[in-house]
C-alpha cells in the first residue's frame, strides 16, 4: 500500500494560495497545516478555517494532521491552555476531515528533578489523550528538542500511552541524532511503534539537510520500514531554509548553507524532490489523490 506524502507548508509561504501551490508542484497530496494566513492552527478562527478547506478541497488537497504546538509549554505552566487549544481543534474535524493532531511533552524551565518532570508530562499526556477521545481525535506525539520526550529513553516511556487509537508516535530523523545516540538504537526502540515519520535530516554539525542526505541513517531505516510492512504517514519538515514559520518552532540547528541563496518556496521544493526520490529508492510508492 503506497505511503501518503505530507508536507509543512508553512516553511514554504504564510499564505494559503502558496502553501497549497508548493504541495501540488512538489506532488504532495497532503498538508500538515501548522501556520495558515498569520494564524496558529489552533487558533484559526472558524470562518476563516471554512475557506481554507474550500481552497484544499478545490485543489484535491487534504489534510494529514494538524500541525499543532501542543504540548510546548512548560508544566508549570496551567493545562487549560493546551486543552483548550484542543478543543479548538475538534471543532475544525468536520471542516478540514482530519482528527490526527500533533503534540508534544513539556518543558522543564525551572529545572525541577526528573522524576516531577516525568510524571507532570505524562500526566498531562493522558488528560490531552482523554480528551482526544471524547472529542475524536487521534494524538501523534513528536520527539522534539529540550521537551520531556526529547532522548530515547524518555520517548519509551511515553511510548507507554501509545494504544493505537487515540495515542501514536511520531519518528523525527533530525530531532533523534541531536540527542547523541545512534539512529540504529534509536529506530530499533521504536520500530514497532512508530506510526508516522518526520522526514526532517541533519547532520551532526547541526545543519539541517535534504532528507536522506545527513547522518540520521534515514535510508536505511525506511527501507526496513519497507521490508517490515510499516504503513503511515511521512510529513517533509524541511527547515533547510529558516524561514518564519521555522523560527517560530524554536529549531534547533542551521539551514543547508549550500541553499541560502534559495527563497523558503524553492528550497522547499528541493525538500520535496528529495523525499520523492528517497522513498523510491527505498522501494515505497507515494500514494496519489485517491489513494488515502
Amino acid at each position: 500500500m503506497p505511503w501518503t506524502l505530507s508536507g509543512f507548508a508553512d516553511e514554504a509561504s504564510e499564505n494559503t494560495p502558496e502553501q497549497i501551490a508548493a504541495c501540488l508542484v512538489g506532488g504532495i497530496t497532503h498538508i500538515d497545516p501548522r501556520n495558515v494566513d498569520g494564524h496558529n492552527i489552533t487558533d484559526l478562527p472558524l470562518d476563516h478555517a471554512k475557506r481554507v478547506a474550500e481552497q484544499y478541497e478545490t485543489a484535491g488537497l487534504r489534510v494529514n494532521m494538524y500541525g499543532s504546538p501542543i504540548g510546548k509549554i512548560d508544566i508549570t505552566d496551567d493545562i487549560q491552555i493546551d486543552l483548550d487549544k484542543l478543543d479548538h481543534l475538534g471543532k475544525l474535524k468536520d471542516l478540514f476531515g482530519a482528527t490526527g493532531v500533533r503534540v508534544f511533552s513539556y518543558y522543564n524551565k525551572s529545572n525541577a528533578d526528573k522524576a516531577k518532570w516525568q510524571q507532570e508530562s505524562l500526566d498531562r499526556l493522558k488528560r490531552l489523550r482523554d480528551r482526544a477521545g471524547d472529542l475524536g481525535l487521534v494524538l501523534f506525539h513528536e520527539n522534539e528538542s529540550d521537551i520531556f520526550g526529547d532522548h530515547p529513553e524518555d520517548v519509551a516511556r511515553i511510548a507507554q500511552l501509545r494504544d493505537g487509537q487515540t495515542f501514536k508516535l511520531i519518528y523525527d530523523f533530525a530531532n533523534y541524532i541531536r540527542t547523541g545516540v545512534e539512529p540504529s538504537q534509536c529506530w530499533a526502540m521504536f520500530k514497532d511503534q512508530t506510526d508516522c515519520f518526520h522526514l526532517k535530516d541533519q547532520m551532526q554539525d547541526g545543519q539541517h539537510v535534504p532528507i536522506g542526505r545527513g547522518d540520521t541513517d534515514a535510508e536505511a531505516i525506511l527501507r526496513d520500514a519497507v521490508e517490515s510492512g510499516w504503513q503511515g504517514p511521512c510529513v517533509i519538515e524541511p527547515h533547510l531554509t529558516h524561514s518564519q514559520a521555522v523560527v517560530a518552532t524554536g529549531a534547533h540547528g542551521a539551514g543547508d548553507v549550500s541553499l541560502a541563496g534559495m527563497s523558503p518556496a524553492q528550497s522547499f521544493q528541493v525538500a520535496t524532490k528529495a523525499a520523492h526520490e528517497l522513498i523510491a529508492s527505498v522501494g515505497a510508492e507515494v500514494a496519489d489523490g485517491n489513494d488515502s
